[in-house]
């Protein structure tokens, strides 16, 4: 009798085993802006344990910052039905949202969430969004003062970002405007229409004098940097970047957060939710630490003086 009883057991302990094998795989649609997010999402996952292609499939839709394709991307991650959404930029979570799904969402690298409501409040998120932002608003002023110590004669500035919707410019507007009157900022433009007027914005300020640019975070800015980065050296126009990736590129200053650890943030909230944390709970989380850096030879190219004081807060000094 304690044989059968025996025998009754593992075969049962067995069943389990095999029921859990059999389990369906977890699902993630992933909205991102290049393949090195990729990379970052998927190094992240492995770390928490996830085999990917075994009980975790992920589908992607790369955008390159487009909105078009941003949007058509979302509707066809949403009707794939993954477990969870994870959208990198504005417009991806722009894209996102507007498909009123009930699909659990993490956002990273998205601004203004409050404001463009993907949640109730950072603290207590209240629905199926949460994430992690970069930026607050007042980094706007501190990009003004920034690139006016650099290039102290600047009276002109263009706001540069893609003014398609969703991608909450607005959320800097206001502190740029107020420190650029103080500092002696007399202009300021912004783009118009789409994205094509990104160009046409920077070459309009090509050969005015005491000009300058800021660049606004933003997915289709940040796929073209190189681009960008060297059409705006050509204009000899001294300009300030959200990420650190533009002075990489040539760009000549950047003060931000570091994309590649917020998207790892992001990734474990996908772990957490993936494992049954519901998304209401989990606080949206704002950046903790910013650097910044300036790319030397480009300085020198459009004749800037570095100043001891700005290269004493500088993080890097790309040679």
């Amino acid at each position: 009798m304690n044989r059968r009883r025996c025998f009754i057991g593992l075969a049962m302990f067995a069943g389990v085993g095999s029921a859990r094998a059999q389990m369906p795989a977890r699902r993630l649609g992933a909205l991102l802006v290049e393949p090195s997010q990729v990379k970052i999402l998927e190094s992240i996952l492995k770390d928490k344990g996830w085999k990917l292609g075994g009980d975790l499939k992920i589908e992607y839709r790369l955008t390159r910052g487009d909105t078009d394709l941003s949007q058509k991307y979302a509707r066809e991650l949403v009707a794939l039905q993954p477990d969870v959404l994870f959208a990198v930029s504005n417009t991806s979570m722009a894209a996102l949202h507007a498909e009123h799904s009930d699909i659990p969402i993490v956002f990273a690298m998205v601004s203004n969430s409050v404001e463009m409501h993907y949640v109730v409040s950072f603290a207590r998120p209240g629905g199926k969004a949460t994430g992690f932002t970069p930026f607050e608003p007042s980094l706007g002023g501190k990009w003004v003062s920034i690139v006016k110590e650099l290039a102290p004669n600047i009276e002109h500035i263009g706001i540069v970002y893609n003014p398609e919707p969703g991608n909450n410019s607005s959320a800097f507007r206001g502190a740029i405007n107020d420190v650029a009157s103080k500092v002696g900022i007399t202009s300021i433009e912004t783009p118009s229409g789409d994205s094509s007027d990104i160009d046409r914005l920077i070459r309009s300020f090509k050969g005015k004098p005491n000009s300058g640019l800021i660049f606004l975070p933003d997915a289709i800015t940040y796929a073209q940097r190189v681009q960008i980065a060297a059409l705006v050296t050509q204009c000899r126009l001294p300009a300030i970047y959200p990420f650190r990736a533009f002075c990489e590129a040539g760009g000549l200053i950047s003060y931000g957060v570091k994309i590649e650890k917020i998207i790892a943030a992001g990734a474990s909230y996908v772990d957490r939710i993936l494992r049954g944390a519901n998304p209401a709970e989990l606080p949206v989380q704002g950046p903790t630490e910013f650097e910044l850096v300036i790319n030397k030879q480009t300085a020198q190219q459009l004749g800037l003086q570095l100043s001891p004081a700005l290269l004493a807060r500088t993080d890097e000094v790309i040679e």
